[in-house]
């Protein structure tokens, strides 16, 4: 059972940082630690010994690349040891369903018994933690980093709860400083709790609001009319984006509060005229690190043009697998990379590069109403069923009608349209928050959003994050 939302504000958040700024310095890494595993235990006490074990297999492998006097061979078979390692794990719990069911398609094919396949639970957010194990080993390797000082420094780096189970994705060498000696300022835990606020809000105020809409809508996709088929994927497309960015900013501000300085994660995607600009502004840790582990050590854009292209499907294929175990986010990321790699090939970083800024960035808006079915709809079936609903209606008019009186209200309209102004009006996270530390008012305003935040939360069932899946 995963954390409530109320326990962790409540309880579980003001105990850890009263305890994190009581200890001695030296006992606060430990306790971090000790901490996150019983925030990632929460969900599965299983869960832990696996995520120990990744952190056990990249502890020694560092060791045995930065051995004194270690050879080349020596140094690489510790980084071999650390890859096979790590995807094998990551493979079999995230991919070996997925490979199953695949393999026994092929068997039916071919007029062969398909086997039963091996049910496996995906543990959360193992594909985070698994990045970020990988890259310490490999930074390692390459001399971009050095040797964590301890283990327990090593393990609150894999396990410091707020970026655990959705990121952003943090590499060693980013925090290793922070984990050694970290500033406990004041105005350091006022600009963090200012980030953490403004993703919650984000989260229950916005996202938890329109899913609503978008649930039943992708639910009873069968009886949708062309409107309210339009406005649930509508709803959808901001409930993805303020859910994980929601995340993504608590995770900052907690760091923040407990003296890490994390990356940023996102700088204002939906505002992006092209699908170039738009990755370097969605989900910024995962597009760093496949960049520097993926498509560079492929070539990156070294080669020639085609090669560029090769190496651009390569990654975005691999990016989209990583989303999850289904072709439809292969699809998903092979669309993504087929669209880079024209607009490289266009030699203008856009395909409609003609149009004015606000022009290329409304054709990005509609496109990716089609772009993120594949994130909701379980099977590509599900996704044709639903765009059959967007272009021609599903069921009877009756059926429509009473669909579109349950979910085309005043209130998730209000909410829609809460969304848009936050998304194209609004100004990012970290601007509002050095706004706030600077004017009374704008602080007195976080703070009321918040506190509304907050007593939202007692009205709504649940609080379910998309990207814990992924």
């Amino acid at each position: 059972m995963v954390f409530s939302t109320q326990i962790f504000l409540f309880y579980f958040l003001p105990l850890t940082l009263l305890g994190n700024y009581l200890l001695p310095v030296r006992w606060r890494n430990l306790f971090l630690t000790l901490v996150s595993y019983v925030f990632y235990g929460w969900w599965n006490p299983w869960f832990v010994s696996l995520m120990f074990l990744s952190s056990l297999i990249d502890w020694f492998a560092g060791k045995a690349i930065t051995a004194p006097g270690a050879s080349p061979r020596q140094r690489k078979a510790g980084l071999w040891f650390s890859l096979v390692s790590n995807l094998a794990l990551l493979g079999y719990f995230k991919y070996a369903m997925f490979a199953q069911e695949n393999w026994n398609r092929l068997v039916e094919l071919c007029g062969g018994t398909p086997s039963p396949v091996l049910l496996i639970t995906l543990p959360v957010g193992i594909s985070f933690y698994t990045f970020q194990t990988m890259s310490y080993s490999i930074d390692l390797y390459r001399g971009q980093a050095t040797r964590a000082k301890s283990f327990i420094d090593y393990m609150c780096f894999v396990s410091l709860f707020p970026q655990l189970v959705a990121g952003p994705i943090v590499r060693y060498q980013d925090v290793a400083d922070q984990l050694r000696h970290r500033p406990q300022k004041g105005e350091l835990f006022a600009a963090g709790a200012f980030v953490f606020m403004c993703g919650f809000a984000k989260k229950v105020l916005l996202a938890n609001t329109v899913s609503q809409a978008a649930d039943l809508c992708f639910d009873d996709a069968t009886a949708l009319g062309v409107g309210t088929a339009w406005f649930g994927l509508v709803c959808f497309y901001f409930q993805l984006y303020f859910d994980f960015s929601g995340y993504s900013d608590m995770a900052i501000g907690l760091g923040r509060m407990l003296g890490f300085t994390f990356v940023e994660n996102f700088a204002s995607p939906y505002k992006a005229g092209s699908f170039t600009e738009f990755w370097q502004r969605w989900h910024l840790s995962l597009t760093t690190f496949l960049r520097d582990y993926v498509f560079i050590p492929l070539g990156g854009s070294r080669g020639s043009k085609w090669q560029t292209a090769r190496n651009t499907m390569i990654t975005f294929l691999l990016g989209g697998l990583w989303h999850g175990a289904a072709w439809r986010y292969i699809i998903w990321g092979g669309a993504h990379g087929l669209m880079l790699v024209l607009e490289r090939l266009s030699g203008k970083g856009c395909l409609w590069w003609f149009l004015p800024k606000v022009a290329r960035t409304a054709v990005m808006v509609a496109i990716f109403q089609f772009n993120w079915i594949v994130f909701r709809c379980e099977t590509l079936h599900d996704g044709a069923e639903y765009l059959r609903a967007m272009f021609g209606g599903n069921g009877t008019a009756a059926g429509q009608a009473v669909l579109a009186g349950q979910i085309v209200t005043p209130f998730y309209v209000v909410a829609l349209l809460a969304c848009a102004a936050v998304t194209f009006l609004g100004t990012e996270t970290r601007h509002l928050v050095v706004k706030a530390q600077k004017s009374f008012a704008v602080a007195f305003f976080v703070v009321a959003v918040f506190a509304a935040s907050v007593l939202a939360l007692f009205a709504q069932a649940e609080n379910p994050f998309l990207y814990f899946r992924f």
